[in-house]
């Protein structure tokens, strides 16, 4: 799955994108998602704010579409873009 982190979440995980490898056992949810993510990023470059953080107050599309709700499947092949809040909103 694609990755894509746009402005503090970018800050955050020191890079605009990742290619994340899910378990491939079970499918995953967005939660799912956030936690291997976490686990993958668990120090903030200097000067930024731990990702756990950020994702806490992000907000989500997946493959293009608005992805409010934690418990959404995420397909393996699908592209996740995390969005934080912007101009203080």
């Amino acid at each position: 799955m694609l990755i894509r982190y746009f402005a503090a979440a970018r800050a955050a995980a020191g890079t605009d994108a990742e290619t994340l490898e899910t378990p491939a056992d079970r499918p995953c949810t967005r939660r799912d998602v956030e936690a291997l993510l976490v686990r993958a990023h668990p120090e903030p470059p200097p000067g930024q704010p731990p990702l756990a953080e950020v994702l806490a107050r992000s907000s989500f599309l997946l493959d293009g579409v608005a992805c409010p709700d934690p418990g959404s499947m995420v397909p393996a092949d699908g592209v996740l873009d995390v969005l934080p809040p912007f101009s203080g909103g």
